[in-house]
This record gives structure tokens, C-alpha cells and sequence, in this order.
């Protein structure tokens, strides 16, 4: 992987720098009892939204679907579906209902509504379209250009984005105090239901860590986007792994890009990897400062799932307006922006928006 050859850069301006639009392939039936919303929001945050729509309709928040999650600090337009079970609309407009519920920088917008037979579900959509500027960006053009056609060609490492793990990476160190207190406690993890989401987050970000310091790995040894022996792959665009000899016909797909090698997300079951893979997986599971993670995870009992090593880009382009950089790309879900980002920038400033 090559050293990022834009020195500096600033993200996130505005909302308007960092804009998501998530790609759903859903054709509508028009009957049912979930009323699904395609909804613009800017300056505000997946959750907080699905909090809104469950008062404005008066039903639980869990019966408020979301396919993900997306940044708070952007402009974004994403799928939400209330379960009406009389199939209608709640009586109060949603504007009227919103008006005195706004931060002064915060927005939202009902674009779209259908009815549908079922609840949107996590995970649903396809992928997320990136609109990005980036501003005061200082290197050479020529130089940002060619990396740019480079990861637009070859991709890059497929690292879980910082925001995965809080801020300042906050869930990483909640997460060792609430294993620490798992593995002492002579009882069974039963969490309550309350907690499911709040420790849902802690797991998924202990997992994601681990995953990142694997790949590291593989990037320190040039192995990221090539195979080794004992390599578990995943067939591109799908959730399918499967294992092979690393043989000439599956470093050809390889090259071709139609196959990647993956990495264990920690769990409980069959790792799959054997060899050299499962050897350097072992460097980070053994590491005795990650006793206390690998032990709360056994504890909690979630299962081993692999992820790709490997995030390719779709149509990207890219244009330069009065010296700063437009991005435009697709990312599958679950991949995350700001990967491709820092594999072309190595500091990237966003404004300070603590409250003073």
C-alpha cells in the first residue's frame, strides 16, 4: 500500500462536503402495514431520527426499521419503515411535529413514502453513494491524480473506520472495562434488554479492533490484496467464503479481483483459516494484551464471521473546483468512506465543534 500523497486536507466543512446517498434495491407492493420514508437529514444522527419518527407516529422505536447507520456530521438520505398496523398515517404533519424539536444546524425532509408488506431490516441496502470535497488540500496534483486512478484500479485495505469505535475511540476502552466485568462475574452473559444495543456496540467494536490489527498485518507484508497459504476467500460482491488451494488459478482471480482473501471477525466456532493465515490471525488472538477482549468474547457467545481484506471502489471520479477536491464513489455496505480517504491523505482536519 502506498503512503498517502496528500499531506493535508480539510473534511467536513460543511455537510455539503460529505454527502450519502443509500442505494436501496426494493420494489414496493403498496399494501402492508410498514410505511417506508426516504428521508434527507443533515447534522443529525440514524438513531436520533428513528427516536423522531417512533414519537411522531406514536409506536416503539422498534418498530422503526433502518438498513445502517450513517454520519451525523453530512448531508444524508436514507430509508426509515413505521409499522402502522392500521395502515395509516399518523395525523400530525411531520413538519409541524418537528418544528420546535431542531437544533439551529440541524434539518429534515420526508422526500419519498411507500407503503410495503414488510419491516426494512439492518442491512438491507445495497450500498452507499459518496459525494465528498475535500478543501485547503495541499500536495501535487499530478501525484493525487495518479493515486487516485490507483485505488480507483486496485482499491484498498478494507479497515472498519474510526467511527466505529467512538469518539476519541471511546468504545475501545469502555469495552475492556465491560468484558473485565463479564469474564470475573461467576454468572452466564444474560444482558438485559435495555443493554442489547449499548453492548450490540462494545462487541461489534472489539471485533472491528481486532480485524484492524490483522489487516495491519497484512498490509506490513504486502499480503492485503494477494493470498497465502491457509487463506479463506471471499467471492466479490457477495457474502460467500469459501477455502482453496492458493493455486495459479486462484491467484489469477485474485489479480482479477474477483476473489479476496478475508480475516476472522473473533467468535466463537470454526475459524477456517489454517497455515500461514491462521498464523498471523494467531499473532493478534494470542497477544496477551488482548486476553481480556478474546475471553469476553467467548463469553458472550457471538459466532465467527469473516470480511474481506480487500474494499474495491465503483464509479469513482473525481474534478477539481477552484482548488478543491471532488470525490464521487460507491461503497458496498458496511465498508466505510473514510478508508479511502485516509489511504489518499495523511491528515485529514475536521472543525472543532465542541461546545464552548
Amino acid at each position: 500500500m502506498k503512503t498517502p500523497i496528500i499531506i493535508s486536507a480539510t473534511f467536513k466543512q460543511s455537510p455539503a462536503d460529505f454527502i450519502v446517498t443509500e442505494r436501496m434495491d426494493i420494489d414496493f407492493d403498496g399494501t402492508g402495514e410498514h410505511l417506508w420514508l426516504n428521508i434527507k437529514k443533515i447534522n443529525m444522527n440514524t438513531v436520533f431520527v428513528a427516536r423522531l419518527l417512533s414519537e411522531w407516529a406514536q409506536i416503539p422505536v422498534r418498530d422503526v426499521g433502518y438498513s445502517g447507520l450513517k454520519d451525523r456530521h453530512a448531508e444524508t438520505y436514507q430509508w426509515y419503515s413505521l409499522r402502522l398496523p392500521k395502515k395509516t398515517a399518523p395525523s400530525v404533519d411531520f413538519d409541524d411535529f418537528i418544528a420546535d424539536k431542531l437544533q439551529q444546524d440541524e434539518k429534515i425532509e420526508i422526500l419519498q413514502s411507500h407503503w410495503h408488506g414488510r419491516k426494512l431490516n439492518r442491512g438491507t441496502h445495497k450500498s452507499n453513494y459518496f459525494t465528498i470535497t475535500l478543501r485547503d488540500v495541499q500536495g501535487k496534483v499530478d501525484d493525487i491524480e495518479a493515486q487516485l486512478s490507483d485505488i480507483a484500479a486496485h482499491g484498498v485495505p478494507n479497515y472498519f473506520g474510526e467511527q466505529r469505535f467512538g469518539h476519541d475511540g471511546g468504545n475501545l476502552t469502555k469495552s475492556q472495562d465491560f468484558f473485565d466485568k463479564i469474564i470475573n462475574s461467576a454468572k452466564p452473559y444474560k444482558p438485559r434488554k435495555k443493554d442489547l444495543e449499548r453492548h450490540g456496540m462494545l462487541i461489534s467494536a472489539t471485533r472491528s479492533h481486532l480485524f484492524n490489527e490483522i489487516l495491519a498485518l497484512r498490509v506490513a507484508n504486502h499480503t492485503w490484496d494477494k493470498g497465502v497459504t491457509g487463506d479463506v476467500f471471499n467471492l466479490n460482491g457477495t457474502g460467500s467464503v469459501f477455502t482453496a488451494q492458493l493455486d495459479d488459478e486462484v491467484r489469477a482471480r485474485l489479480d482479477a479481483k474477483d476473489i479476496h482473501p478475508t480475516i476472522s471477525l473473533y467468535g466463537i466456532g470454526d475459524n477456517k483459516a489454517t497455515d500461514d493465515a491462521l498464523a498471523l490471525e494467531n499473532q493478534v488472538f494470542n497477544d496477551v494484551k488482548y486476553n481480556t477482549l478474546i475471553q469476553g468474547l467467548q463469553k458472550v457467545g457471538v459466532k465467527a464471521s469473516r470480511r474481506a481484506t480487500r474494499l474495491l471502489i465503483s464509479d469513482m471520479n473525481w474534478q477539481w473546483i477552484d482548488g478543491n477536491l471532488g470525490l464521487n464513489f460507491e461503497l458496498p455496505k458496511g465498508a466505510f468512506a473514510t478508508v479511502v480517504l485516509y489511504a489518499l491523505a495523511q491528515n485529514l482536519k475536521e472543525p472543532d465543534r465542541r461546545q464552548v
